[in-house]
């Protein structure tokens, strides 16, 4: 498929619908229903790790490489949301499977072209994701691959992290240090869930946070103004939830919404902190434009989303279910206002830059 026909850009709408589903599905498991679809709530976790996740994540290195046609994967990726959503999740897997093995395949030619560690820890996160969608669908639970799809996610943003900071001087002994707590992690993720796997995860998960909050050029950052203050305490703020999933997986084993605690500090906390603070440096060069999707008023939802997530996770500690709900709610919408506000800002920004040319 030529690019001059297929733009990253074009695959935006897969990515916002399969979001737009995922959120709808955790409404319900939340027990609101604001948008019909019982089997959003089934495939909440593969419309999120699957279909927005890593569409996004294939858009980003398909764009890497010379020949636009990679972008077929992040086209499967996406595409799995039909499926899922209307009750035939075994294509739908097929369809992550496939996406799945297609990006560690182009990270096997990364690796093979740029061998440095920041790759080849980027093809783990390709592989790792792969095995996550190969156990869940091997069982038929989402619980199996859900460790799996937290290491595809893990050592995707540390990978980028390092990508992005690969020039900077740090001690030889810390990224030696970050090496043998990644291997840890990784050991965590093969041995069972609840025969010390998680334990080993939570020990690792907390010192690679508090490697992070040392090492990483984003501690630079947030003492600058403007953007960069906003991409280093979004990084910052990330690393700091990525400690409490790690001290969760420790020490809230038998807390009866332990599983959820686990996730939701990771995958909301951690993550979606990387992205709303990777987005200003990202975005731009995933789809082909020069505005950047920063404006002030984004510190307000980005607060909203910091907030409302610590008051689930608080509710959810506390067993105040209502609590629970009400915050679980609100930190869905303020995500959702989040985006709708960054792509605003961007066409704001286009519409500017062509009145100026004009």
């Amino acid at each position: 498929m030529s690019s001059a026909i297929l733009k990253p850009y074009h695959l935006l709408p897969l990515v916002f619908i399969s979001l737009v589903l995922g959120i709808s599905g955790g409404w319900i498991r939340l027990g609101h229903l604001m948008l019909p679809g019982s089997e959003s709530a089934a495939q909440h976790g593969l419309l999120m790790t699957g279909g927005f996740l890593g569409t996004l994540i294939s858009i980003e290195r398909a764009m890497v490489m010379e020949k636009k046609m990679w972008l077929i994967i992040p086209i499967l990726t996406g595409v799995s949301m039909l499926p899922f959503s209307m009750g035939y999740s075994e294509v739908g897997m097929i369809f992550l499977m496939i996406g799945s093995l297609g990006l560690s395949l182009i990270m096997h030619l990364q690796t093979l072209k740029h061998p440095k560690f920041h790759t080849a820890l980027l093809y783990g996160g390709a592989a790792s994701w792969f095995i996550g969608n190969f156990l869940a669908w091997q069982t038929g639970l989402i619980a199996a691959g859900s460790t799996w799809w937290i290491g595809f996610l893990l050592f995707t943003i540390v990978g980028e992290r390092l990508e992005l900071s690969q020039f900077l001087p740090v001690p030889s002994w810390s990224k030696n240090a970050l090496k043998s707590l990644l291997a840890l992690f990784t050991l965590g993720l093969i041995i069972p869930f609840h025969a010390w796997g998680n334990e080993i995860m939570g020990i690792s998960a907390l010192l690679i946070s508090a490697w992070l909050l040392v090492f990483d050029m984003a501690k630079v950052a947030a003492r600058k103004k403007a953007q960069f203050r906003y991409i280093g305490m979004g990084l910052r703020v990330g690393y700091v939830w990525l400690g409490l999933h790690g001290m969760i997986l420790l020490g809230m084993e038998n807390h009866s919404l332990y599983y959820d605690l686990m996730l939701h500090t990771f995958f909301l906390g951690f993550t979606f902190s990387m992205i709303w603070a990777h987005a200003p440096i990202i975005f731009p060069t995933i789809f082909g434009i020069r505005e950047t999707p920063y404006h002030s008023i984004l510190w307000i939802t980005w607060f909203g989303f910091q907030v409302s997530l610590l008051g689930r996770i608080a509710a959810s500690i506390l067993g105040e279910f209502q609590l629970r709900q009400f915050f679980g709610v609100a930190n869905g919408y303020i995500v959702l206002i989040h985006f709708i506000l960054m792509a605003g800002v961007i066409l704001w920004r286009m519409r500017q830059n062509l009145r100026m040319r004009t």
